[in-house]
């Protein structure tokens, strides 16, 4: 049955190929964890400037891959570095633009009304499933998922609930799964805890159990100057402090 629901939350992952509605506008390739945020931000910016804003969400690996095989975005902002670096390596982006754009945490979440808890060396994760499923991103594609993995590696929980581990397409439809009560716990980004109403955070996971979490943000090779001025306005202070209220943190240079 797992699988069916898991397939039923898949939609973010599979993306048609985007059609501009004219020849101006940006399209963005985004990490499905960036949706909220950047929705408002797109909306600004369109009545900012009034260039039209697209944006495609789905994991990171996913876009990439996409814009390997000649989807004509503008602007990619993934996830996590290694998939940056993989287009970077491959001439499909512009380097000079490169920007390491905001950073996250990891939590480990439930319905609401679970009880609270404090991860560490001892946690009992497999009692607290209760026979039921982890929602997790694809945990060897999909950068939650590879940081979820890292963190219960880290903590010696990982070979005892691996196979209790219902992953998913995103970190979006990992989500999904535990707001409509299909796995009972699952590790999402703190920012995408806090944009769905029917999860509640049981416990942050510390970030010295996995690598940074960082979402660089880059124009393809193919891009113009609109995107340009919309990448530039992800850096403003007025993105600055959609992106903090929506969890985010921002990086030091």
């Amino acid at each position: 049955m797992i699988r069916h629901l898991i397939a039923a939350f898949a939609f973010c992952a599979v993306l048609a190929a985007p059609i501009r509605a004219g020849a101006e506008g940006v399209l963005v390739f985004a990490a499905a964890s960036l949706k909220t945020a950047l929705d408002e931000l797109a909306s600004g910016f369109e009545q900012q400037t009034g260039q039209p804003v697209t944006v495609s969400y789905a994991a990171s690996s996913v876009l990439a891959r996409q814009i390997q095989l000649g989807a004509p975005a503008d602007l990619f902002i993934s996830a996590n570095r290694d998939w940056m670096d993989v287009l970077q390596q491959g001439g499909l982006i512009d380097p000079a633009s490169r920007v390491d754009l905001l950073g996250n945490g990891l939590v480990l979440i439930g319905a609401q009304g679970s009880a609270g808890a404090e991860i560490g060396p001892g946690f009992d994760l497999q009692s607290r499933l209760g026979g039921g499923f982890l929602a997790m991103a694809l945990v060897d594609a999909v950068p939650a998922g590879i940081y979820g993995k890292a963190a219960l590696q880290g903590l010696g929980l990982w070979e005892g609930v691996r196979t209790q581990v219902a992953q998913a397409d995103n970190v979006r439809a990992a989500l999904a799964l535990v707001a409509t009560g299909a796995a009972p716990m699952g590790i999402v980004y703190r920012t995408d805890a806090r944009a769905e109403g029917r999860v509640q955070v049981v416990a942050p996971i510390p970030s010295d159990l996995h690598p940074p979490i960082l979402y660089p943000a880059a124009l393809t090779r193919s891009a113009g100057p609109e995107a340009a001025d919309f990448l530039n306005y992800l850096q403003s202070d007025h993105a600055g402090a959609v992106f903090l209220g929506q969890g985010f943190s921002l990086p030091i240079e």
